[in-house]
C-alpha cells in the first residue's frame, strides 16, 4: 500500500457515489466501506500516491454533488502497522513445508472409519465425553444424528427431524444425566 485515501460522507448515497468516482478516476483499489454511526460513512481506497490523490479529489467532488461531504484525507506511505487496523489484505505468509510420511511396503493401510461409525461411537459416549457447551457448538444436523443413535431419547424419528436445536440439546442432555 503506497497511499491511503479516505472520504467521509453523511449518508450512504454520497459514499457510494464517491467510491464509484474514485474507482473510475484512477487506478486505486477499494479497501473498505465503514458505517461509522450517526449516518457517517467512510470509504477507504489504496494505490499509488498520485492515483489516490486524484481519486479522492474526484470522489470528493462527486460526493458534494450528491450528498454531504464531511472530510477528505490522503496518507502517503502509511506505516505497515496500520494494515491490520484497516482490515486490508494481509501479506502472504510463506508456506510451511510438510514432511511426507514414509511408508514401508510391509504395512497395510487400515480401513478408515466412516462418518456413520463415528456417529455411533459419538452416540454411545455422549454422556461420558460431551458437555453442554459441546452440544451447543454442534450443528443441528450433528445433534439429530446423535439423537437418532440414542435408544432412550424418547423421540420418534419424525420428532427428531423437526426438532429445534434447543429441544435436541435438552433431550440429549437429559439422557446423559440419566445414564450417570
Amino acid at each position: 500500500m503506497n497511499a491511503l485515501g479516505m472520504i467521509e460522507t453523511k449518508g450512504l448515497v454520497g459514499a457510494i457515489e464517491a467510491a464509484d468516482a474514485m474507482l473510475k478516476a484512477a487506478n486505486v483499489t477499494l479497501l473498505s466501506k465503514t458505517q461509522v454511526g450517526g449516518g457517517l460513512v467512510t470509504v477507504l481506497v489504496t494505490g499509488d500516491v498520485g492515483a489516490v490523490k486524484a481519486a479522492t479529489d474526484a470522489g470528493a467532488a462527486a460526493a458534494e454533488r450528491v450528498g454531504q461531504l464531511i472530510s477528505v484525507h490522503v496518507i502517503a506511505r502509511p506505516a505497515q502497522d496500520l494494515q491490520p487496523m484497516l482490515g486490508g489484505p494481509k501479506p502472504p505468509e510463506p508456506p510451511v513445508p510438510t514432511p511426507k510420511p514414509k511408508q514401508t511396503p510391509t504395512e497395510e493401510p487400515e480401513p478408515e472409519e466412516t462418518e456413520e461409525e463415528d456417529a455411533v461411537e459419538d452416540a454411545e459416549t455422549v454422556s461420558a465425553q460431551l458437555t453442554l457447551e459441546d452440544l451447543q457448538k454442534m450443528t443441528v444436523s450433528r445433534l439429530r444424528t446423535v439423537a437418532r443413535k440414542l435408544p432412550q431419547i424418547g423421540m420418534s424419528n419424525h420428532d427428531i427431524r423437526f426438532a429445534r436445536k434447543e429441544d435436541l440439546i435438552s433431550h440429549i442432555w437429559r439422557v446423559s444425566a440419566q445414564e450417570e
